[in-house]
């Protein structure tokens, strides 16, 4: 069980039922947290009902409602509903609590302006696969959060996956690469399949295999430590078939429409980051 400095169990507030915010609860759960220790904030009754049923944790409507007695607050919220549930939280969170936040675009700043001062505030950037513990999380401390603070959000999160401390400059980086990635692979998964089909296989077929040799490259990859020049280089026999579908991709520009992809991806979370802060203070 996991415990405040204090001695006492650590006790996590999660504003917002979403997608998110449900992987959240179920990480908090699976790293041992106990059911009373973890409350949730849900507007929508019919999504309440169904997270409390699933998870056994008190759902409740408000953010007031929870807020009071959390070591950690993690904010999983619209990015647009973020300035007015920090208003609503703001007057009643305890000395210590940790703010986490998991939506995109606002920097840390945008909290502390809007929060008590030296609260600590840890932003967070997950991906879907988070959902079956197989995500790639980048956090990033604001101004008032120390490694203990990191330390403690990492718990928070140890059973979504993979999970890296970067510098909050570097999380449009990261939205670009892991954060919007898995659209990436599923485009590519989608595209192997399609080929597949046009090549006479079945689209059952292809997309089982699409996705089982993307899935295994990634293991093996990870398995192996090796560069993925070097993993390629290894499959592609002089005048063989991956060789010449390799060009192929090469000539129509896929390394770079990746590139550029991500680029255009980076430059929007910047944008965004840029317009959502422009809301005003409560």
């Amino acid at each position: 069980m996991t415990e405040h400095a204090t001695g006492r169990r650590t006790r996590v507030a999660v504003l917002g039922g979403g997608v998110m915010g449900e992987t959240v609860l179920a990480s908090v759960l699976a790293a041992g947290w106990a059911l009373d220790d973890v409350e949730v904030a849900e507007p929508t009754a019919t999504r309440a009902a169904e997270l409390a049923a699933t998870h056994g944790v008190r759902v409740v409507g408000t953010a007031s409602e929870i807020v009071a007695h959390a070591d950690v607050v993690v904010v999983a919220v619209k990015p647009k509903d973020v300035g007015s549930v920090l208003d609503e939280i703001a007057p009643l969170l305890s000395d210590g609590a940790v703010v986490a936040t998991v939506a995109a675009g606002l920097p840390a700043s945008f909290y502390e302006q809007r929060l008590p001062a030296g609260t600590p505030v840890v932003r967070v950037m997950p991906n879907t696969p988070a959902m079956i513990g197989q995500g790639a999380t980048a956090i990033a401390a604001g101004t008032h959060a120390a490694s203990a603070e990191l330390a403690l959000i990492e718990r928070v999160l140890a059973a979504t996956g993979l999970v890296v401390r970067v510098p909050e400059k570097a999380l449009d980086a990261v939205t670009a690469i892991s954060g919007s990635g898995p659209a990436y692979a599923f485009y590519l998964i989608d595209a192997m399949a399609e080929a597949g089909v046009l090549l006479g296989l079945t689209r059952a077929l292809a997309t089982q295999l699409a996705v089982a040799t993307v899935q295994g490259a990634a293991a093996l990859v990870a398995q192996t430590g090796e560069h993925p020049a070097v993993l390629r280089e290894r499959v592609s026999s002089p005048g063989g078939t991956t060789v010449v579908a390799v060009r192929t991709l090469d000539q129509h520009g896929v390394r770079a429409a990746v590139i550029a992809a991500a680029e255009a991806c980076r430059d929007r979370s910047v944008e965004m980051g840029i317009e959502l802060s422009a809301q005003p203070k409560g």
